[in-house]
């Protein structure tokens, strides 16, 4: 007789389930889950780490050195990889459980899924107070992971074993689901995860997972249509949704049957190749010159996978407070931001019906011309600011020039805070769709090298260039060590220009003197703040690194990195006060009603004169 069941630990059987989840890429089912980052300690070494010990041929488990750092390379994977696969983190309670909440929030501002599995304190009670606790003497079930609550799509705290056979579902279902993807929280207490249960054996029976592609309603397209139709300016917003949707040639055949003017967001940076003759570059506070002047004289917008945050808005002040914007969005939270016209269905099923319903609409040859006009300019504009002009101090643009002309064609640039991801918005350019990796949802310094990492897990064949600043590397650099012991290659190149240059510029922009931000302009001993040796660092973590002196020197040292069989560190000084001034648009940044400062008043009135054209 066949057994019904089957007698398991809680940890042991979470596993399984985990084992048990497949996904259909284009027909082929692969393992919905690829690994597992973890950092043992005593809240979960011997349940979890005991049950991940005998899965590791089918659901490998990678040791990290940092809790954030191995949760930034998990969801740098899922991204990677269209939100069709991902990994799980687990940590210990207490301080490991807490790294992992910024990385859960960046999850779920970017809306990328992550399952994490954070050990918590004793179901039962009874050793309490242990090690790593957390006491709340008003409430004692709280513990340090309620603090993923307000950050992650699911949350749930596991303390019967037989929870799991209602819990998991629903965290696979958030985790695939493409309204609700973002992270997953389960938080397993140590005695849970070593106490039996016989579950049934058919709740670990192999589940294929599927995009959902909601179609759209009638009236809502043909309200959609109609506005369209009735558009002589259009612009199109190319956003992150497209690639998760992999809608790719869909928006493609759109684009190109109405030769309609595109602007990308910074997760929507690849949907089209840099050089298609719509792509007229970056939108918003980071873009082009070209995108935004149309942005600013456009009737209709057709807004696709985007979340339209304050960047790509310019605060909303960008568009015209009369323009009309169809936000085609999976999402219904989304599509109805700025007052917009939703269009709430799958990208790659919606967009088919957009083109097959606008047959004979033609665009005006004259804003065609227009936009062509500035395409051409704006991408002048590009090749003159990535030149290398020779100046003492190499700025971030000359820097990104050296790197995006070494980059070949299916490689990969990962950036997330500072001055840089505004540059490499409006400069980096790519025919790759994968080719741009930019956090830009959360702009997290510290996720450049962890998400590099992550980028290379998930595509081992592609170069990966991780551009990071002083500030970020000295922020959170440990995963250079786990990329060289993983035998996961990158490329690093660190800019130092002395702090933190973009908030430096930003204070001055509002009026504000230097302080704090440069580290010259900071408290520090009489000799000032140490110059950090970043290549002496990385090679003391098992990676190869040098340091140069100027752009020349950079381009041949790119060339070694990639022959390289390790990870490779290049580090130059650079320029902490240069920006490409060109393209660009207001963003709001508060200033004081009040300072002794002039110069803080006057940047007040600027700020009140730029909000007068926000549409509110």
């Amino acid at each position: 007789m066949t057994a019904t069941t089957i007698r398991l630990t809680m940890a042991q059987a979470l596993v399984k389930y985990l084992q048990a989840q497949k996904v259909d890429i284009e027909g082929d089912i692969q393992p919905l889950f690829a690994g597992v980052f973890a950092i043992f300690g005593h809240g979960n070494v011997a349940g979890l780490g005991e049950a991940l010990y005998h899965a590791n041929d089918s659901l490998p488990t990678y040791r990290a050195h940092n809790e954030q750092a191995m949760a930034h390379s998990a969801i740098a994977f899922a991204k990677a990889n269209n939100r069709q696969q991902m990994m799980a983190a687990t940590t210990s309670v207490g301080p490991g459980a807490l790294n992992m909440v910024t990385a859960a929030a960046l999850a779920h501002v970017n809306r990328l899924p992550v399952l994490l599995l954070p050990g918590d304190t004793f179901a039962t009670r009874e050793p309490d107070p242990v090690l790593q606790q957390v006491e709340n003497w008003a409430d004692p079930t709280i513990t340090p992971n309620d603090c993923f609550k307000p950050v992650s799509r699911f949350f749930d705290r596991i303390t019967r074993p037989e929870q799991l056979l209602n819990s998991l579902p629903q965290a696979m279902r958030v985790l695939t689901d493409p309204v609700e993807c973002g992270p997953a929280t389960i938080a397993i207490p140590q005695d849970v995860q070593t106490m039996a249960f016989d579950y049934p054996v058919h709740f670990f029976a192999e589940k294929v997972h599927r995009i959902r592609r909601p179609g759209a309603d009638d009236t809502e397209l043909e309200q959609a249509l109609a506005l369209i139709k009735a558009a002589k300016q259009p612009l199109v917003v190319a956003g992150g949704g497209l690639h998760y949707s992999q809608a790719l040639d869909e928006f493609k055949a759109f684009v190109e049957a109405y030769q309609l003017p595109v602007g990308e967001t910074q997760a929507g940076k690849g949907a089209l190749p840099w050089d298609h003759p719509s792509n007229l570059g970056a939108i918003g506070v980071t873009g082009s010159s070209a995108v935004n002047t149309l942005a600013s004289e456009a009737d209709v917008v057709i807004a696709v996978g985007t979340r339209l945050q304050d960047f790509t808005s310019s605060s909303r002040a960008l568009f015209k407070p009369d323009a009309k914007i169809i936000s085609l969005n999976v999402n219904g939270y989304d599509a109805t931001k700025h007052y917009g016209i939703p269009l709430v269905a799958d990208a790659k099923r919606t967009l088919p019906a957009l083109n097959d319903g606008l047959a004979n609409w033609q665009v005006s040859s004259g804003w065609l011309e227009h936009a062509r006009q500035q395409r051409d300019s704006w991408n002048e504009t590009v090749s003159i600011a990535m030149t290398d002009r020779g100046t003492e101090l190499p700025t971030d643009a000359e820097v990104i020039g050296a790197v995006n002309r070494s980059a070949g064609e299916k490689d990969i640039v990962v950036c997330a805070a500072g001055g840089l991801p505004g540059e490499l918005h409006k400069l980096w350019r790519t025919r790759y769709d994968k080719g741009y990796h930019l956090e830009y949802g959360f702009s997290c310094m510290g996720y450049e090298i962890a998400g590099g990492l992550g980028v290379k897990m998930a595509k081992p064949d592609s170069e990966v260039f991780v551009m990071v600043g002083d500030g970020s590397y000295l922020m959170l650099n440990s995963e250079i060590a786990t990329s060289v012991m993983l035998g996961q290659k990158l490329i690093l190149v660190v800019l130092d220009n002395r702090g933190y240059g973009c908030i430096n510029r930003l204070q001055q922009a509002c009026g504000g003197a230097g302080f704090n931000n440069l580290l010259k302009d900071c408290n520090t001993v009489e000799a000032g703040a140490p110059k950090t040796d970043f290549a002496a660092h990385a090679k003391s973590l098992g990676a190869q690194a040098e340091k140069v002196g100027n752009i020349a020197e950079l381009e041949q040292a790119l060339e070694r990195a990639k022959q390289s069989n390790s990870t490779y560190v290049i580090t130059l000084d650079t320029d902490p006060l240069s920006t490409t001034e060109s393209g660009g648009s207001w963003w709001e940044v508060a200033v004081p009603e009040v300072s002794e400062r002039e110069q803080v008043r006057e940047a007040r009135k600027r700020y009140e004169l730029a909000k007068q054209q926000q549409v509110i």
